[in-house]
């Protein structure tokens, strides 16, 4: 009689898929035994699990990738509204991490092991031609999130990764300081000699996304910091904004205050909503907010950040008084957007009517500082139900930066959002999820042995 691991694989060819992938490919609806043994099981059919199963599977490793939803990617196919803006080509690595914070450093070894070009390269080796567009957002030419989530699905099938779709993990038995199986909540077991955690964070719960990832790794004995949402619109007290739904203001700063002290500024577009305020330079900002006391806070708008004070000044004297006889409003279009005006008026309570030669010095003055600082007030985000990413998670003093091992289990290892990093919009933390994702694949599937 053949020994159990080879009863156990012996005849297996192709991966094992419960459930529906995006691709609609056909799948073998074969129920799980009620004990499998791998090499590498990972946690997770998001970009970092993927990457890191297939990772694992391409050295040779025999891996299971188990997945709690019915099928792959769901949040991958969110991003980039659709069109899955799958990484930054920003290829020099010290300006690269500076886009994650103050942790990105954590991310060196991982960038350097497998940076965007290796990412740009592996998609277009697996027929996903990119291009890059502006700030170095790098999309599919098909602007289809689906082609990236194909093609890594199709890199799962050649590594013969086995797919549990439907296999919500409800226990992690461990002895010392190993894992030693997962229990399922089909009552099914899985053991494996090395297992990556790849559960992701807390935005977009209904992605799956629920935080399993930092219980998990509590239990086991690891600090995880407190978890903000990341990425996300920032609702306003000001009823003004609502009024200006759908105005886009491009190429502005906003400066985040609390009391009075500037916390953080970030320069780009900004798009108002019926709830507040979105937009890229937002999202940027939004992970500075939730942690901060709302009362204290304040976002000023500058319309024209690469003007100073004076020459705007200067700039709206000379303006106005080549239009002295037109109303105050007209004068103003082009500078600022129409929809604006009448709200910029009311703030300094200048009549729209008044004409440009009866407009006091005082006046363009208050008008020269309000360009440069609108002030709003939050009063909080949309949350994790909204939010892209998540601030915080697993301590990375606990994890390897080299290999992505845990320090405190000896054959765990994490991958994506659920360490303790999250970037800026512009596809930065799909390229974490990509880099750390290989690298922990690479590591536990070297480790097998």
């Amino acid at each position: 009689m053949r020994p159990m691991a080879e009863r156990l694989f012996w005849k297996r060819e192709r991966p094992l898929l419960i459930g529906r992938t995006e691709n609609k490919s056909k799948i073998m609806a074969k129920q799980a035994s009620k004990e499998n043994i791998f090499d590498v099981a990972v946690i997770g059919a998001g970009p970092a699990g993927m990457m890191a199963a297939g990772r694992a599977a391409e050295l040779g490793a025999r891996v299971v990738l188990l997945e709690k939803n019915l099928s792959a990617g769901q949040k991958l196919l969110l991003t980039g509204n659709g069109r899955c803006n799958l990484a930054n080509a920003e290829f020099d690595l010290k300006k690269l991490t500076e886009n994650y914070g103050k942790n990105g450093s954590f991310l060196f070894h991982a960038f350097s092991e497998f940076g965007p070009k290796d990412t740009i390269g592996l998609f277009e080796k697996l027929g996903v031609k990119t291009k890059i567009e502006d700030k170095n957002r790098v999309f599919p030419q098909s602007n289809k999130a689906k082609d990236v989530l194909d093609a890594m699905i199709e890199y799962l099938k050649k590594g013969k990764v086995e797919i549990i779709y439907g296999s919500e993990v409800k226990n992690i038995e461990k002895r010392g300081s190993a894992i030693k199986g997962l229990v399922l909540a089909s009552g099914d077991r899985i053991a494996a000699k090395n297992y990556i955690f790849c559960s992701g964070g807390q935005s977009y719960p209904l992605t799956g996304s629920t935080g399993d990832g930092f219980k998990w790794a509590a239990d086991l004995g690891h600090s995880v910091s407190r978890l903000y949402p990341s990425l996300v619109p920032i609702k306003l007290s000001e009823e003004w904004a609502s009024g200006l739904q759908g105005l886009v203001l491009d190429g502005v700063e906003l400066k985040l205050t609390s009391c009075g002290k500037k916390i953080k500024s970030q320069r780009g577009s900004l798009v108002f909503a019926h709830f507040g305020i979105s937009g890229p330079a937002v999202l940027n900002l939004s992970k500075e907010i939730s942690p901060l006391p709302l009362g204290q806070l304040k976002i000023g708008i500058n319309l024209f950040p690469d003007i100073d004070f004076e020459e705007l000044e200067k700039g709206l004297e000379k303006k106005l008084s080549e239009k002295r006889g037109k109303e105050i409003e007209n004068c103003l279009v082009g500078p600022v957007p129409w929809r604006f005006i009448s709200v910029l008026l009311s703030i300094v309570n200048i009549d729209p009517e008044k004409k440009a030669g009866n407009i006091s010095r005082l006046e363009i003055n208050n008008l020269a500082k309000l360009f440069l600082n609108v002030e709003v007030t939050p009063i909080g985000t949309l949350g994790f139900e909204e939010a892209m990413a998540t601030k915080g998670g697993i301590s990375l003093k606990e994890i390897d930066h080299k290999t992505m091992r845990s320090k405190i289990m000896e054959n765990l290892f994490f991958a994506g959002e659920v360490i303790d990093i999250d970037g800026l919009t512009g596809g930065f933390n799909l390229q974490n999820c990509w880099s750390t994702g290989r690298l922990a694949g690479e590591s536990a599937a070297k480790g097998k042995e």
